[in-house]
């Protein structure tokens, strides 16, 4: 399989003088088409940093990001949302849903943000999704007014509805219990292995992590495993 994410000497530096802080220390990281990576690493040990940076929600101080054969480093902002738009899909902890929309509505958000409506087809993919992550009875519900594990199956519905190659996963179970966090996981391994959607995922559970492929974990900004 192709490599859909390399990071090539990535080093991040907030600050300057003696109130600089050095986050990411030449950080090289090669990520497969269709795999699904976990990374785990202590509170402030860079991951979140990393995974922005992939995102390109952050900037690297030097070094060299390339996302589907792209280098993204060297892009504009505009050049950067069109990639994100069509390449990258995100879920995070708090699921950043719209509560005045129902979840569908919700699902359809990012096409409307490209295309700026929602032909027949669109509408049909979004249908498709819910049945998927299972919220087809739901769908029609206020956002607002779901369980927490039925937001987070609406905002991996969401990441989802633009087809992106990559899904990048901050903490997704992070305000779930024992029992959701587990469905949540499942359904995101299901979606990995039916559709072939790469998945790079934080999480603090270890018990979850080592249901990826691959674990990498990052201390003091720096890879110190990669198993």
């Amino acid at each position: 399989m192709a490599n859909v994410i390399e990071l090539k000497k990535i080093n991040k530096i907030y600050g300057s003088g003696q109130y600089q802080t050095h986050v990411l220390h030449d950080v090289d990281l090669d990520i497969k088409a269709g795999s699904f990576t976990s990374i785990i690493g202590q509170s402030g040990s860079g991951k979140s940093t990393l995974l922005n940076i992939v995102g390109t929600l952050d900037q690297p101080t030097n070094g060299e990001v390339w996302i589907n054969g792209n280098r993204t480093d060297q892009m504009n902002k505009k050049e950067l949302a069109i990639l994100r738009n069509r390449t990258l899909g995100f879920i995070f902890q708090f699921h950043y849903l719209l509560p005045e929309f129902t979840a569908f509505e919700n699902v359809l958000m990012p096409y409307r943000i490209e295309h700026g409506g929602a032909p027949k087809s669109a509408v049909e993919r979004a249908n498709e999704i819910m049945n998927l992550v299972g919220l087809e009875k739901v769908k029609n519900n206020p956002s607002g007014k779901m369980s927490g594990g039925q937001q987070q199956r609406t905002a991996i519905a969401r990441a989802l509805m633009n087809e992106p190659k990559i899904i990048l996963a901050d903490e997704p179970t992070g305000n779930l219990d024992t029992d959701t966090t587990e469905i949540i996981y499942n359904l995101m391994r299901e979606i990995n292995q039916t559709i072939g959607t790469t998945f790079v995922v934080i999480t603090h559970d270890r018990r979850i992590a080592e249901k990826a492929d691959r674990i990498i974990e990052i201390a003091d900004g720096r890879i110190v495993m990669d198993v």
